[in-house]
């Protein structure tokens, strides 16, 4: 699959690029402006080369462009610009993509504590992304917990992610892409309702960190093995 990364050049996308170029995925880098796309691609491209088992396959374009070319978008932007940003690309997408949201509403976007999150008239942002999707493409919500800093090293990550969505093959997809960053497990979340929990565990999460000067995740226990499988 080619993925495209909406926000790509952020703390966040930018992980998430750079761990699925390392295990061999299509990735293109999206940004409002596509030539600071280009140059994230190329520093990316520098980054990865020695653990990919070859030349990386990724490259930087805008938003719009990036998301024509791919098989699943992910969105990984700040909550203030989730509804206009959607709205500007969803001539660019297409029935049968995947689109994974990782946006969390925490009210530091207007101002307010990133340790809680804001009230969603749909429920959740990644409901509020159901809305605004062009009809036939499946939004998962998923890689709300991980942590920005952590995606950036080579060594495996210590987090459980929860993958939510109304679409069982559309999960199992997302589920596959998550267990090719080493350390992770991907579990299914349930439907995509269960969103608004796994986003608010984010600010929790955000809360331990800023106390405790550290990056956590979570880990889900109890569960037999299967359920950690695809």
């Amino acid at each position: 699959m080619t993925i495209a990364v909406v926000g790509g050049t952020g703390p966040e996308g930018s992980g998430l690029a750079l761990r699925w170029a390392r295990a061999g995925e299509e990735v293109i880098i999206g940004s409002r402006d596509a030539q600071r796309a280009a140059e994230a691609a190329i520093k990316f491209k520098q980054n990865v080369s020695g653990t990919a088992g070859g030349a990386a396959r990724l490259e930087g374009r805008e938003n719009a462009s990036a998301c024509e070319s791919a098989d699943v978008v992910v969105l990984t932007i700040p909550f203030e610009a989730h509804a206009e940003t959607l709205k500007q690309l969803k001539p660019a997408l297409r029935p049968g993509q995947i689109l994974i949201d990782t946006t969390v509403p925490l009210a530091a976007s207007i101002g307010g504590r990133p340790t809680r999150t804001l009230g969603v008239w749909q429920g959740s942002a990644a409901q509020q992304a159901a809305e605004l999707v062009p009809d036939g493409v499946a939004v998962v919500a998923a890689f709300h917990n991980i942590s920005a800093e952590l995606l950036h090293h080579e060594g495996p990550i210590d987090c459980d992610v929860i993958v939510c969505g109304d679409d069982k093959q559309s999960n199992a997809s997302v589920r596959q892409l998550a267990r090719k960053i080493p350390g992770v497990r991907a579990i299914d979340g349930g439907k995509l309702e269960n969103a608004r929990i796994v986003e608010q565990i984010t600010a929790l999460l955000i809360g331990f960190n800023i106390r405790s000067k550290g990056h956590s995740g979570i880990r889900i226990t109890g569960l037999p093995p299967e359920a950690y499988d695809i």
